[in-house]
């Protein structure tokens, strides 16, 4: 695990060469990661959730039918003008461009989701990410995370990832899955009461 984070500007360039550059609408490893993405939350419902790196909004339209109020994130305009327009029929959906893990939003949560972002990250800032995704996760909270595990040229891998989160974030695991080319991870925070 190398390198620092992907700025911004990583991004904007993406999205000014094609406004879905990983294909969220169309791929069909990507409709069936979102199932197993879905079926990971195991049919619970949340009060207030936060989904990091939501792009064009399509997670975030699937998320919003299990959430009484989201807050979908990302550093793209672009990217989040397409996600508003989305979700235009969910009035408890939120966005707003942020950097995270810096500029964290204020609130507690009850499920905070990371798909496929972490691995933009440097080493100290998943540190980071999972010191205040802890710090803002209520009482039972959830953290998903998922992460593409093939070979990529970002700042770590996937796998390195998501294990460093964990070990960081001190959340306990709920539900690990592993499909070909990505990894699901379920963590919770404990409730205050001893049992998680």
């Amino acid at each position: 695990m190398s390198g620092l984070s992907r700025p911004p500007e990583y991004f904007e360039r993406l999205y000014a060469a094609n406004p879905d550059p990983w294909d969220f609408e169309t791929s069909a490893y990507e409709q069936e990661k979102y199932a197993a993405t879905m079926a990971a939350l195991g049919g619970r419902r949340f009060g207030n959730a936060l989904e990091i790196g939501c792009s064009i909004g399509v997670l975030t339209a699937l998320l919003a039918a299990c959430c009484d109020r989201l807050l979908a994130v990302d550093v793209v305009d672009k990217a989040i003008a397409k996600a508003q327009a989305r979700c235009a029929g969910f009035a408890h959906v939120t966005f707003e461009n942020r950097r995270l893990p810096r500029d964290w939003p204020d609130g507690a949560f009850d499920l905070i989701v990371l798909s496929e972002v972490l691995y933009f990250l440097s080493a100290e800032d998943i540190d980071l990410c999972a010191a205040r995704a802890v710090g803002s996760l209520a009482a039972g909270g959830y953290a998903l995370l998922v992460n593409y595990t093939e070979a990529i040229d970002e700042p770590c891998g996937g796998d390195a990832a998501a294990e460093r989160f964990i070990g960081a974030s001190r959340l306990a695991p709920v539900r690990h899955a592993r499909r070909e080319k990505y990894r699901i991870d379920l963590l919770r925070k404990a409730d205050g009461l001893g049992d998680v």
